[in-house]
């Protein structure tokens, strides 16, 4: 037992569950906490937004850092961190929110104090997995404790505290608890043989791979049963880089209507999901899916002939890969299907000006490097046609599909592998949400290359309203000088001169050692062809 204050205690006990890094704004509400960071071994990165700290907290995350740490103001400054806890939570990313609060006393009696906003935790209910307030500064170890047990078991999606200014600056007699939870459990035997005995009956069995298999530091493991099968791997956009597109059993992720891919999930006889809610898997009713998740509730959400597997993924992976050996014989390779089938896919790629800039960015952007595919037209077409060799090296908003996360994103990504390249990919609207972490990025030295393309609009809605919609309207944007404007904040700027050009100032600004912006110029980009086709009214038609 020693005597602390309650932002003390919080520290202290963030130190314990192995907490390095957290980002976050001082405000009037937090000195508490803020101060107790000084006298921790955790590097408290101060943001120019509390919308970066929650998206900077995602990024590090989900590039492998462990949880991600957020602090921020209580009313206000919570909420404009909202939208990045609810990025978090579409992509079961783990990220602990504190929040400062008014004084204990005046909580929920709507007087009107600074920053008040009355049931706060209610506001984060639809992008958080469990909530606590900690208005004692002797309960604040347990709770912490017990906020990293919500985020190492079942989906490890965000979670929140918050504390009082007062019970922050608090100081009384604490005991800490020692960190560190069991590690995710496999699925139960009997369903491991279950799910073992159908894949060795299956004459054409199929991986579906989602981005639990990060989560879970899966790739190994589902590469070894890929193989024993034979079965090609099919990927979301969360999930690629789940097995490398350097494996001959890697299919991708462009499973779009019209692709060979939709084809050949549909003629599996068995397909072997894992770490995926398959909300946009489309199986086929009569289907066979076997669905490793470690969230029990989402096993059958979205097909109704599933078996599942409740467990961690790469513990269930390894349990059934010793089930499937002790059954059977490896499969004959199919290798020669799978090449005519990655280069069918492939064949589709040929949408100018995108496919020449995809290219041009998969050659200037090392193998090794992270990238974060933003909401911004080559984000989108990187989707399907952007080759990945690596785990953890592709990141986007998942389903929340909001504008603006790519750059804090990109920090936060940075930050747990500096010895990585990181680029970002985003558009001129996308990334003026957040231009000012330039700001942090020099700071800090977080050496980012963010990649704008520039349409002076937001160039999806403009060229939806102008084709379906009678012609465009409030999508055109007046932007500054890119260059310049890096330059300003103490980061180096160019201007590709083709947009082709991208891959080649790319190789270079990862030299730099320096935080870079390069902005592509460009015109009205097609509507990529693997989008779902809008409808257009009657009045609209041209």
């Amino acid at each position: 037992m020693a005597r602390m204050t309650g932002g003390e205690a919080i520290v202290k006990a963030l130190a314990r569950e192995g907490v390095q890094v957290a980002f976050g704004l001082p405000g009037v509400q937090l000195y508490g906490i803020v101060t107790a960071f000084r006298d921790e071994p955790i590097r408290f990165i101060t943001v120019r937004h509390e919308g970066s700290s929650s998206y900077m907290a995602d990024g590090y995350a989900r590039a492998g850092g462990g949880i991600g740490v957020a602090v921020a103001v209580p009313g206000p400054g919570l909420l404009n961190a909202s939208a990045g806890l609810n990025t978090a939570y579409s992509a079961s990313s783990p990220v602990l929110m504190i929040a400062g609060q008014i004084p204990r006393n005046q909580i929920g009696k709507k007087i009107g104090v600074l920053h008040e906003l009355d049931d706060q935790l209610d506001a984060l209910a639809g992008s958080t997995k469990w909530r606590r307030s900690i208005h004692q500064v002797a309960d604040a170890p347990k709770i912490v404790h017990e906020a990293f047990g919500q985020l190492r078991s079942g989906r490890p999606r965000p979670v929140v505290i918050d504390m009082p200014w007062d019970t922050m600056e608090e100081e009384v007699d604490v005991t800490l608890v020692d960190g560190g939870h069991p590690p995710r459990a496999a699925a139960p035997g009997a369903d491991i043989d279950r799910a073992a005995e159908m894949l060795l009956r299956a004459e054409r069995p199929a991986i579906y791979a989602g981005g639990g298999v990060h989560l879970s530091d899966a790739h190994e493991a589902l590469a070894a049963v890929a193989e024993y099968l034979q079965a090609g791997v099919v990927e979301t956009a969360e999930g690629k880089g789940a097995i490398s597109d350097a494996n001959e059993l890697s299919l991708g992720a462009g499973l779009f209507p019209k692709s060979p891919l939709r084809r050949y999930l549909d003629a599996a006889d068995v397909v072997l999901a894992v770490g995926s809610r398959c909300a946009l898997a489309m199986f086929q009713p009569e289907q066979q899916v076997i669905q490793i998740d470690a969230d029990p509730e989402e096993i059958g959400r979205n097909h109704k002939k599933t078996a599942g597997l409740g467990g961690d993924a790469k513990a269930t992976l390894e349990k059934l890969l010793e089930r499937l050996r002790a059954g059977g014989k490896p499969r004959a390779s199919r290798k020669a299907e799978y090449q005519a089938l990655r280069a069918e896919v492939g064949g589709l790629m040929t949408q100018e000006p995108n496919s020449s800039i995809l290219r041009s960015l998969r050659q200037g952007i090392p193998e090794d490097a992270i990238v974060i595919a933003g909401m911004t037209q080559m984000g989108y077409f990187s989707r399907p046609f952007f080759p990945v060799y690596r785990p953890r090296t592709y990141i986007t908003s998942s389903y929340s599909g909001n504008l603006g996360f790519e750059y804090p994103t990109a920090i936060g990504a940075k930050v747990a592998n500096p010895n990585r390249p990181v680029v970002m990919i985003a558009g001129d609207g996308g990334f003026l949400y957040y231009a000012q972490e330039m700001a942090t990025a020099v700071q800090q030295q977080i050496n980012v290359v963010a990649v704008v393309f520039n349409d002076n609009a937001y160039g999806n809605v403009a060229r939806d309203l102008d084709e379906h919609w009678g012609g465009k309207f409030g999508a055109e944007l007046h932007n500054p000088d890119f260059v310049r404007l890096a330059e300003a904040y103490g980061a180096v700027g160019r201007r590709a001169k083709e947009p082709t050009e991208v891959g080649k100032l790319i190789a270079d600004a990862v030299q730099m050692d320096r935080p870079v912006l390069i902005e592509v110029p460009v015109g009205r980009m097609g509507r990529p062809v693997f989008f779902s086709p809008l409808k257009t009214l009657p009045r609209y038609q041209h």
